[in-house]
């Protein structure tokens, strides 16, 4: 058996434009909700940060207003969807659902099921070890009430 050559392994393929934007929207919400600040404070210090110029500024910018916008009309859509009180939610699970929840019920452009794999990648990448089952479970459910036509075709 002979060792695969470095160079000849496949590279990854690197993040698409969307997926930087709401990685960086996790990373901005989480930071939001641990020190209230301005959408327009967040968004000015996103933009300082390096790698900004390669993700979708306009899908940063819709899921940060968005979120902080409406954050009490998208956790009273989450809550009765929930286990435990929201205050009781990691940070990092918190942030993940109000940009889920946010998506599904404002952003109908983005097929449900986009929304929900994004969301399950990124508490992959930030959260906890089975953090991903529980906002796969939590988005599920809350996309079978807002939108109802979509998520029954699947």
């Amino acid at each position: 058996m002979s060792e695969t050559d470095p160079q000849e392994a496949p590279k990854p393929r690197p993040a698409n434009p969307r997926r930087l934007a709401r990685e960086r929207a996790v990373q901005a919400v989480y930071t939001w909700l641990l020190n209230p600040a301005s959408a327009t404070e967040i968004k000015r210090d996103a933009r300082i940060e390096e790698g900004f110029t390669k993700l979708d500024a306009r899908l940063f910018d819709r899921l940060i207003d968005g979120v902080t916008g409406d954050v009490d009309g998208l956790r009273a859509l989450l809550t009765p969807l929930l286990d435990r009180p929201v205050v009781e939610l990691s940070p990092v699970e918190h942030a993940i659902l109000l940009l889920g929840a946010l998506e599904l019920s404002a952003h109908i452009d983005t097929p449900y099921r986009v929304v929900i794999n994004e969301a399950i990648d990124l508490a992959k990448t930030f959260g906890g070890t089975d953090g991903h089952r529980y906002i796969n479970g939590v988005l599920d459910r809350l996309a079978a009430q807002v939108r109802p036509d979509e998520a029954v075709r699947r």
